[in-house]
């Protein structure tokens, strides 16, 4: 034990230029306060307390981390002594601070108060280091995935309520954003992807809810895109926006799964939090629920003392894995957004409710899927809309706290019904219950900027690009929206963004529209005949019409509008406002009215832009134009 005045010394010299401030928390070199983090910080603290004695890596875990826990050792305990070794100007061949023990530890050997080393400081000199321990709870059956997402959920809680007296002295301003990584599979079996893919998702869905005003969680398209990835630390996270990242590995085998996961800050890539998992699988599924509640309200006590109230409920999950791996699979094709992946998403969504028919995720998963069948002229919504609509109301006879079923059902009374104040209401209630729900900010944006509310959609939308940056639909959509409010030079720059990620995305051939508008006909020409060659449909050729006839060149625009007609005779024609619009740049009024009241009469979602849509700026006098607008909700 150290001697009483050792123990009381707020001040220790390390060296001849360093100090050890234990009251202020501080390394300084000659005077000048040192950066340094919590880790590095902590095992200084212990090897000079230590001094001259060697500190074992066994002994730096469970001193700073815990008993019981998981390190990366080559990210921690290694990256901690480089950090401290770069503050203290120490060389690690030739050591005047910090000696390595090969496959040992480490022991400090520098004079401490000008004194041979010895010890200096006792523990309770040392700033404290909380650990973390989950107790299991008595059995109650639960998923599988629910029950590693609360562990790792509690072990995450454990460390913010940690750091929550520092947060409480020096609350965090702002909203804080996270990445949850996609987990690694380290079984070696790709066809267990399924199950690190959906503790993925888990985890992304149980953080989303821990405090969804100060911490945004980045949503799982995004984060995607870096599964397998070996991108600097750094550039994935100026990719994302977020200031946190958590990352990990699933292993499994037959009866038992090992997850190891860990938390990092982004800006010095500090790693604050670690911690291992192995369970039975079996013993997974008497994991509480309660648990993630009383960690989730410490998580908000840790951010900041003012706040309170009650967190959300994770939706239910499902009542197996391979339900919810079909559900993913079906998100997966969802977002392609093309005819073909989305009925591939049916497909899915219809299995993972055969598989689980109380599982409500996928029943809003199907109703989002034949709602866009129908927004994007791929059948009669006549016929999809009904399907949607039964869905979406399954899901929330289900669990009507599901953010993604209100988000549906918003959008069938927009689309198909043309009930504004319904659908506001469910749109809000969506955002209400799960605030990190990027689709939910996403298809806000479009309903306010139908109704000409652009500023209000504009922060939508850049509230959904936050949650999911990478997303080309959010990108694409809020070009739309620029499109809509008669920016067109933002527009065509947000639609070009778009295009450098993926040329072949469908819904970019807006900016069509927007080079119209700018009297840019040729590069406008120049996109018809790109997606010429990606599309072998007619439709192409009905933007063509479109383009010569806004030009002024009408023989042109005729002579292609007849080359429509022969390659589509015998065909039912799906999109009426798109010949609306064609009739319209030829200069015929009547039959462009005549194919909108079609266009009404067969609930076509198009009707939905018809108020702010510059292609119909020359029919906005037209008393019959009046009286569509009047009949869609959209006279005011």
């Amino acid at each position: 034990m150290a001697s009483e005045a050792t123990r009381t010394q707020e001040t220790i010299r390390l060296g001849e230029d360093f100090e050890l401030d234990l009251r202020a928390y501080e390394l300084r070199r000659s005077g000048r306060v040192l950066k340094l983090e919590r880790i590095p910080m902590d095992l200084l603290l212990l090897l000079v307390d230590q001094r001259g004695e060697l500190v074992t890596r066994e002994q730096i875990v469970e001193r700073i981390w815990g008993k019981d826990v998981f390190l990366d050792t080559d990210n921690s305990i290694n990256g901690a002594v480089r950090k401290l070794r770069r503050a203290l100007k120490d060389d690690p061949d030739q050591p005047r601070f910090i000696q390595t023990i090969p496959g040992r530890g480490y022991r400090f050997i520098a004079a401490v108060n000008g004194t041979d080393p010895g010890k200096v400081a006792a523990s309770e000199d040392l700033p404290p280091v909380a650990t973390a321990s989950i107790a299991e709870p008595a059995p109650r059956r639960r998923l599988v995935l629910m029950g590693v997402a609360l562990l790792l959920i509690a072990g995450l809680g454990a460390w913010l309520l940690w750091s929550g007296s520092a947060a409480r002295r020096h609350p965090p301003r702002g909203k804080v954003t996270l990445a949850v990584l996609p987990f690694e599979n380290l079984t070696g079996d790709p066809t267990q992807e399924y199950f690190s893919d959906g503790l993925t998702e888990e985890m992304i869905s149980r953080l989303g809810n821990l405090d969804p005003q100060r911490l945004g969680v980045i949503a799982r398209t995004s984060v995607t895109r870096y599964k397998s990835s070996r991108e600097p630390l750094s550039r994935l996270a100026r990719e994302l926006g977020v200031q946190y990242v958590l990352e990990g590995s699933v292993r499994r085998d037959a009866g038992r799964v090992r997850i190891a996961a860990q938390l990092i800050q982004v800006s010095d890539q500090t790693h604050l939090w670690a911690r291992q998992y192995d369970r039975e699988l079996s013993s997974l599924l008497a994991v509480q629920e309660e648990i993630a509640q009383a960690v989730a309200h410490e998580t908000q006590l840790s951010l900041a003392d003012d706040r309170s109230g009650v967190i959300p409920a994770a939706s239910l999950s499902p009542a197996t894995l391979e339900a919810y791996d079909l559900y993913l699979k079906g998100r997966y094709f969802w977002n392609k957004r093309t005819e073909e992946g989305f009925r591939q998403a049916v497909e899915h969504f219809q299995r993972s409710e055969d598989k689980d028919p109380s599982y409500a995720r996928a029943y809003a998963g199907l109703a989002d899927s034949y709602a866009l069948l129908s927004s994007y002229s791929l059948g009669p919504p006549t016929e999809l809309m009904p399907r949607a609509r039964s869905a979406a109301l399954r899901a929330l006879e289900l669990d009507d706290r599901l953010a993604e079923a209100h988000t549906s059902l918003a959008l069938i009374h927009e689309n198909f019904d043309w009930d504004w104040p319904s659908a506001e209401k469910e749109f809000r209630r969506a955002i209400q219950l799960d605030p990190n729900y990027a689709t939910a900010h996403h298809w806000y944006a479009e309903f306010l900027a139908f109704q000409g509310r652009f500023d209000e959609a504009l922060a939508e939308s850049e509230r959904a690009r936050q949650l999911d940056p990478l997303s080309l639909i959010i990108a694409v959509d809020r070009g739309a929206i620029l499109h809509f409010a008669r920016q067109y030079d933002r527009a065509i720059e947000q639609f070009r963004s778009v295009l450098a990620v993926d040329p072949n995305f469908p819904r970019a051939s807006i900016i069509i529209a927007s080079y119209v508008e700018k009297g840019m006909f040729r590069e406008a020409l120049a996109e018809v005949e790109r997606r010429r060659r990606l599309d072998n449909t007619p439709w192409p050729v009905l933007a063509e019409v479109f383009v010569y006839g806004r030009w002024g060149r009408l023989a042109e625009a005729r002579r292609a509008f007849e080359r429509f007609k022969q390659a589509n005779r015998g065909s039912r024609i799906q999109s009426a406002p798109a010949m609306s619009g064609a009739y319209l740049a030829l200069g015929d009024k009547e039959k462009a009215l005549d194919w909108l009241e079609q266009a009404y009469r067969e609930h076509s979602n198009a009707m939905t832009g018809l108020k702010v849509d510059p292609a119909f700026d020359p029919l906005r006098n037209e008393p019959r134009f009046q009286e569509i607008l009047r009949r869609v909700g959209l006279d005011r």
